[in-house]
């Protein structure tokens, strides 16, 4: 399983970025999609996750961020709109198969490698 990626940089406080996270070797309509992200020196945290039972959000992003996924491209996306210094970090693309509400980053078998999202005041 490889997950992928991309749409991270920098942006000033108040603008919008999209990340995107492609999957492969999996069959990616079985699986939850999550996005965590770590900033230095915390430990990583959830942000949101996606599956066919529901949605769920982070309160710090809820309301900001929205997360959809598009099955037939085995890509999730995050969009995030209204940035804040606190939301800099390193955004994680996590799959586990199955159904849930899976909010701790122990509860996922696959992640990526990664993406820098900064924002700056």
């Amino acid at each position: 399983v490889q997950l992928i990626e991309s749409g991270g940089g920098l942006v000033q406080a108040g603008g919008s970025l999209r990340l995107s996270c492609t999957a492969s070797e999996l069959t990616f309509s079985m699986y939850t999609m999550g996005w965590f992200r770590q900033a230095p020196g915390k430990e990583r945290e959830f942000v949101s996750v996606r599956s066919w039972s529901g949605t769920y959000y982070a309160d710090s992003v809820k309301g900001r961020f929205t997360i959809s996924r598009d099955n037939a491209k085995n890509t999730m996306y995050l969009e995030m709109n209204s940035l804040k210094p606190e939301d800099t970090a390193v955004y994680y693309c996590s799959a586990r198969r199955g159904s849930g509400k899976y909010i701790s980053a122990y509860e996922y078998d696959y992640w990526g490698q990664g993406t820098q999202v900064t924002v700056s005041s």
